[in-house]
């Protein structure tokens, strides 16, 4: 569950050092504007994993990958470039297209109540929720003028007590169990890439939503795509932002890689895409504010995965995340993305370190969203060239709460994650529901390299 930020709280001025008040938003003493956040540093292209070893063997011939630097040593890799910044080429040669002109907006970091990090005065949600009513299950024959009219519907069994016949209202008639709602718990296997999302022990819908998928590049060479979003809780709607997102932004990338867009530039397009469909969810009919005139736009977060035979491409908006395991246990993993958040930013100005940000409760604050009330988007992308085999972990908070550092997320992920990818992904979920699962769960696993097409989970 992402959330949106509040008024960071320091104890002095960054500036003159002059002792604060809680709550203020200027220094007494010179003026300095506390709510104003250092910018990140300058951004750079395409990473080895292991800082030094050029692209391996299997990597395409003839395509002009941009050169590759060093991490910083501590198992992250260097800062990125918006893939509109990035001087690449596309599968054939040509240089990528100019981006679109953007206009000014305001600034992108937002902070709003000191007590609760939402976008809105709204009551402080429950710990835990009792299970939502299931989805009506329809029975008897099927309308008249449908493609199956007058064909019975198959029978569906209760899946506590494996006897009683569920009945329209989506319970058990012989145990009165509610069924499980769709979205409660999904799996999904696309070739060699497969992910796992469930609704988590505390939380009384999935709010997260994915999309998977393998296409061919132009050239024959297979490519895999992950998409992870993740609802923002205290907005409307957040299970439908997150579903259009995830729909828009996996389907942008499987009709632009087989037309040869290289793959950053096409994770961007993709990126836009899902901002553009969580918007048209805000353009409801004034009869459905009536009953909730205060109520926040949509809004979700986004992190997503393409793997070619040689390249691994990352980007998002938020703070879900991308990790890098190596089949090799004995090298070290990576994470590839930073988040957009109240704890990053605070590392980023110096203000806190890195444990202290993330134990604060206002950690999970988000400053980067997809929804008509962010104030700028600023998709954030980045290219890898690994040396040697491995997985990519596509997840949201709900999983990383519980294994955040890159080595606590190997040691999570199974040996055999690269050949059983959906297996390894319902191992994630169950690694977060064992350590309380407080959040909805959503993993994806793309092997890389992107194995041959045809090739899927043992």
């Amino acid at each position: 569950m992402s959330q949106m930020p509040q008024q960071a709280a320091v104890s002095k001025c960054p500036s003159c050092e002059e002792p604060l008040e809680s709550g203020d938003r200027f220094c007494g003493a010179c003026g300095y504007d506390l709510s104003a956040v250092p910018a990140r540093p300058d951004e750079s292209p395409t990473i080895a994993l292991n800082g030094s070893v050029p692209a391996p063997s299997w990597a395409p011939d003839g395509v002009d990958w941009p050169t590759a630097r060093d991490s910083d040593g501590s198992g992250r890799p260097a800062p990125v470039h918006a893939a509109a910044e990035v001087p690449g080429t596309d599968s054939g040669g040509s240089p990528l297209p100019p981006p679109p002109p953007v206009p000014p907006t305001a600034p992108a970091t937002r902070f709003d109540l000191p007590d609760r990090p939402d976008r809105h005065d709204r009551p402080r949600e429950p710990d835990e929720y009792p299970l939502q009513a299931p989805d009506p299950v329809p029975s008897g024959p099927v309308p008249a003028g449908s493609a199956a009219a007058g064909q019975p519907v198959a029978v569906k069994v209760c899946v506590a007590c494996r006897a009683g016949r569920v009945d329209d209202d989506g319970y058990c008639e012989n145990c009165g169990h509610a069924q499980p709602r769709e979205r409660d718990h999904m799996e999904q296997e696309s070739g060699p890439v497969a992910a796992v999302s469930d609704r988590g022990l505390r939380h009384h819908r999935n709010e997260d939503a994915f999309s998977v998928g393998c296409t061919a590049l132009p050239d024959g060479a297979p490519a895999s795509v992950a998409i992870v979003c993740d609802g923002v809780s205290s907005a409307t709607r957040p299970d439908d932002a997150s579903l259009a997102a995830s729909r828009a932004a996996g389907a942008s990338l499987l009709a632009a890689l087989p037309r040869g867009t290289h793959p950053q530039q096409a994770m961007h397009d993709a990126i836009v895409a899902a901002s553009h469909a969580v918007n048209a969810l805000a353009d409801e009919p004034a009869t459905a504010r009536e009953q909730a005139p205060h109520q926040n736009a949509p809004a979700c977060t986004l992190v997503g995965a393409v793997v070619t035979a040689g390249l691994l491409v990352v980007g998002w908006v938020g703070d879900s995340r991308v990790y890098w395991v190596p089949v090799d246990r004995s090298t070290p993993p990576a994470r590839l993305t930073e988040d957009d958040s109240w704890a990053a930013q605070m590392v980023a100005a110096g203000l806190m370190s890195e444990a202290e940000a993330y134990a604060d409760e206002r950690a999970h604050a988000i400053t980067g969203w997809l929804g008509a009330d962010a104030y700028e988007l600023e998709p954030h992308t980045a290219s890898f060239k690994p040396d040697r085999p491995g997985v990519v972990v596509v997840c949201t908070d709900g999983l990383w709460n519980y294994a955040e550092s890159a080595e606590e997320m190997a040691e999570a992920v199974p040996l055999d994650a690269a050949a059983r990818p959906l297996h390894g992904a319902r191992v994630l979920v169950g690694h977060a529901l064992d350590g309380g699962g407080h959040d909805n769960v959503t993993v994806a696993l793309v092997p890389f390299p992107a194995p041959p097409q045809g090739a899927g989970s043992a």
